[in-house]
Formats: structure tokens, C-alpha cells, sequence
């Protein structure tokens, strides 16, 4: 099975070619038989006897990397001066940083600024603390909060490891809706420390999106402190990945033709995130659910592996009490959402769906099933990473959702937020563009942050737990 190589594990090489007719080509030759992707060739130096070229390739992994470095290197006049990786050069002193929004350039500016005039701000805001948001960054400002316990693929990493996808999120924030964002990431696993945390750095921020906690911790940390907090409080893990799997689903089921209230589900991956999207997935109707985690199908008389979650789920899905493993669940399923591990789906799990299956393989970096091994055996493919079609990635949602928080000054989250933000996903894809190869809108689709937003801001209005007139402002991504 041919993997596909992808940009996250690309590489610059610096080549040294003997300036004669035909290296260039061996070089290519040599790249393209050992399955790497080339890029941009750059001019670097160009000499009478040697040529100095950078290639960018792209690998499947970083072991093929280096064996593209290998094969390059036992060329004949060529001689590799410097072997980049891009990813790694991207992150290189953060990938964020904080900038004024007003120069300071004379006096009077300085005096306004800081101290005396901002002596009179403050005074403003201790008689009346709602003004923060109109006179703070409050009112565009979310904390991004992580203990590094479940971290992308890779689990319990801690804090520091944490910190790149933490200050990737507060990038995105900024690019697709103009979000301020900071990640905060904390040097303890303790959920009564986390919660007492972020309420004391609360203050500072328009909202707080929790990310990367484990499954059940994350829970109970998301739960005490929307009781605690008067801002919102969005853990992206759950509410995020179910939104954007809903408004996939919603696509999907229309190239289809089935209907959501008859579907069979299987969700693997019973955390944060498939919890979530169990509810969700129950709330828009869906009525066949089947959880399944590492000990198998969640039912009513199992016992093994069961927290406090888990035994809502018990209780909440599997009505058929569908007992045994995965395979056993995927007897006559349409759907299969995968929030999990790699590997664990077999295209002998595929041929008992029914008809038209449609799979949904989101374990990242590397899905349950290679969409090139499930092609031929699936209606409708979609996984979580940018490198293939049907990108089902949180990006779709968070972003505008909290645009729209912000902006609606809501108190909290609720149910009908997520299920506009879904809908309005799902809308961003016309009639006309629908496929099996796009039931989900581009990451870059600008159109989507502002349809999220408009859909979150009006929900928070028409549920009253919004502080401020839904009057959406289009400048205000922008």
C-alpha cells in the first residue's frame, strides 16, 4: 500500500552537482525511484564546475526522509552540503509573538498609555467591571489551556511538549478570525489545580478553550468551570471535533441518500472527543450508536474499563446491546467515526457495512485506516489530515465559534451554539460542489469563520445568554 508523502515530513536538500548536461535529471530520477515528492528546485550558486541547488521533497515519514537523503547521497558528483526539515525550521523561536496595536512615539502617547491617563481607564473599569471588554483585550482575548496529558496522537506528553500545537491553535485563531489567543500550559495534572488556574487568570480573558486534557478528567475540569466562570468555557477536543463531524455527516448522508434518524454508528474512541459526538450525533437525531474502545463494544452489562462517562454511554447508546469487538459493532453500519488509534480498522471490518458506507478515520497523524487501502471499499472517505481530501479538522469550527462568543459576549456554551455552527459548516459547501472528494469546506475557505460566527452569535441571542446585541460586525475577522 503506497502512502502518500506529505509536507510535515518534508525536507530542503542542499546539493553540490557537477556543473554538466543530464545531473540535474539523475538527481530527479533518484528522488522520484526512492518515492519522494519534489517540490521547488532553487537556484542557490552557480559555479563552472558545480552547480549548488535546494530541493524541497516531501517524505512519507522521517525515516523515508532520510532514505531520500541516502539515495541522493550515493549519486555520483553530487555532494549534500545541508539537509533542512522545513517543519522543524518553522517552529524555530515560536510561531507567535505579541505586537501594539498603538505606537508609542511621543510623550503624550506614553502619557496616555501607561501612566497617568491609564490611572482614569482603570478607575473606569473598577466601577464598573463589564467595561473591561470595551477597554481591555478582554474582548478579543482567549486563553488556549493544556496539562499536555492527550495530546494530538501522542498522549501524555506534558506541558512544554504541548506548547507547539498550543501556539499552532493561537495562530489559527488570528488567521481565520481574528482571534487573539495565548496558550497556557500548565505544569499539573491535578483537576481541582487546573480549575482554581484558569479562574484566577480568568479575569484577563473573553473565553477559554480548553485543549489537549485527558479523557475523564477533561470532564469534570470543562464542568466545574463553566458553573464557576461568566465567560465561556469551550473545550475544542469534544465540542469542536463533533461539530465539524456532524457538519461532514450532514454532507455526506446527502450524496447518500440516507436519513440520520435510521443510520447504524460506530464510534471508536470512546474519550473527550467521541463522547462528544455521541451527544451531538444523538441530539441531531441519530439513534443507533455503538461506542467502542479497547475492551470492546460499551454495553449495559459490561464492566471492564467503565468510568463515570463511559457508563452514560452504557446507558445512552448501543440499543441492539451489541456485544464483542469492532468488527462485531461494524456488522451493517453506514458509519464509521473513528476518534482513536491507528491502524485498528481492517478492510474485513469494511465489507460488513452496508451499502454506501461512509467512513470518518480522524486518529492523527495516521488514521485507523489508509484512506489508499479503503478506497475501493467505502462511498464517502474522510479523515483528519490536510494531506488528503474530506479534511475533518477542528479549524472549521473553533475559530468562528468563538468569533461568535465574543463578539455576542455570551456567558457560556450551549447545545443550539453547536448545532448552528455544524449547519453553517455544512452550508459553506454549495449543491454544485458536493462529492464524494468534498463533503467539507477548505480550511481556507474565509467564508466559513464568518458563517460560524453569525450562526454562534445568533444562537447566544435567540438563547438569551448573550451580554451584547447580535449586531455581527464582517470587519471584525477581518
Amino acid at each position: 500500500m503506497a502512502i502518500s508523502p506529505s509536507a510535515s515530513y518534508s525536507v530542503t536538500v542542499r546539493l553540490a552537482i557537477q556543473n554538466r548536461p543530464g545531473m540535474l535529471g539523475r538527481v530527479a530520477m533518484a528522488i522520484g525511484e526512492a518515492g519522494g515528492d519534489i517540490g521547488a528546485v532553487d537556484l542557490v550558486e552557480s559555479g563552472r564546475d558545480r552547480i549548488t541547488r535546494d530541493i524541497t521533497i516531501k517524505a512519507r515519514d522521517s525515516v523515508h526522509g532520510q532514505q531520500l537523503v541516502n539515495a541522493v547521497k550515493r549519486l555520483g558528483g553530487v555532494r549534500v552540503v545541508n539537509v533542512s526539515d522545513r517543519t522543524f525550521l518553522m517552529h524555530l523561536g515560536g510561531k507567535i509573538e505579541i505586537r501594539n496595536k498603538v505606537p508609542i512615539r511621543t510623550r503624550d502617547d506614553l502619557s496616555m498609555a501607561y501612566t497617568p491617563g491609564v490611572a482614569r481607564v482603570c478607575t473606569a473599569i473598577h466601577e464598573d467591571r463589564q467595561r473591561a471588554f470595551a477597554l481591555t483585550i478582554k474582548q478579543n482575548t482567549v486563553a488556549v489551556v493544556t496539562d499536555g496529558t492527550a495530546v494530538l496522537g501522542l498522549g501524555d506528553i506534558g506541558p512544554e511538549a504541548a506548547l507547539p500545537v498550543m501556539e499552532g491553535k493561537a495562530m489559527l485563531f488570528k488567521e481565520f478570525a481574528n482571534v487573539d489567543a495565548f496558550p497556557i500550559c500548565l505544569g499539573t495534572k491535578d483537576v481541582g489545580k487546573i480549575v482554581e488556574t484558569v479562574k484566577l487568570m480568568a479575569p484577563t480573558f473573553g473565553g477559554i478553550n480548553l485543549e489537549d486534557i485527558a479523557a475523564p478528567r477533561c470532564f469534570e475540569v470543562e464542568e466545574r468551570l463553566r458553573k464557576d466562570l461568566d465567560i465561556p468555557v469551550f473545550h475544542d477536543d469534544q465540542h469542536g471535533t463533533a461539530v465539524v463531524v456532524l457538519a461532514a455527516l450532514l454532507n455526506a448522508l446527502r450524496i447518500v441518500k440516507k436519513d440520520l434518524r435510521r443510520l447504524r454508528v460506530v464510534v471508536t474512541g470512546v474519550g473527550a472527543a467521541g463522547t462528544a459526538t455521541i451527544k451531538i450525533l444523538q441530539s441531531s437525531g441519530v439513534r443507533d450508536i455503538i461506542g467502542v474502545d479497547e475492551h470492546g463494544t460499551i454495553h449495559g452489562s459490561r464492566a471492564k474499563g467503565m468510568d463515570f462517562m463511559k457508563r452514560w454511554v452504557a446507558a445512552s447508546t448501543n440499543p441492539r446491546q451489541v456485544k464483542g469487538r469492532l468488527g462485531d459493532a461494524m456488522d451493517g453500519a453506514d458509519v464509521f467515526i473513528g476518534l482513536s488509534v491507528p491502524g485498528i480498522l481492517a478492510v474485513k471490518d469494511l465489507k460488513r457495512m452496508a451499502r454506501d458506507p461512509i467512513v470518518f478515520a480522524m486518529a492523527n497523524p495516521v488514521p485507523e485506516i489508509q484512506p489508499e487501502e479503503a478506497a475501493r471499499h467505502v462511498r464517502v472517505m474522510a479523515t483528519g489530515r490536510s494531506d488528503y481530501s474530506n479534511q475533518i479538522n477542528n479549524v472549521l469550527c473553533f475559530p468562528g465559534f468563538f468569533r461568535g462568543l465574543l463578539d455576542s459576549r455570551a456567558r457560556t456554551v450551549n447545545d443550539e451554539m453547536k448545532l448552528a455552527a455544524a449547519r453553517a459548516i455544512a452550508g459553506c459547501v454549495a449543491r454544485d460542489e458536493l462529492g464524494e472528494e468534498y463533503i467539507i469546506p477548505s480550511v481556507f475557505n474565509k467564508a466559513v469563520a464568518l458563517a460560524v460566527a453569525e450562526g454562534v452569535a445568533r444562537a447566544a441571542h435567540e438563547t438569551a445568554v448573550a451580554r451584547k446585541r447580535h449586531r455581527f460586525d464582517v470587519s471584525s475577522i477581518h
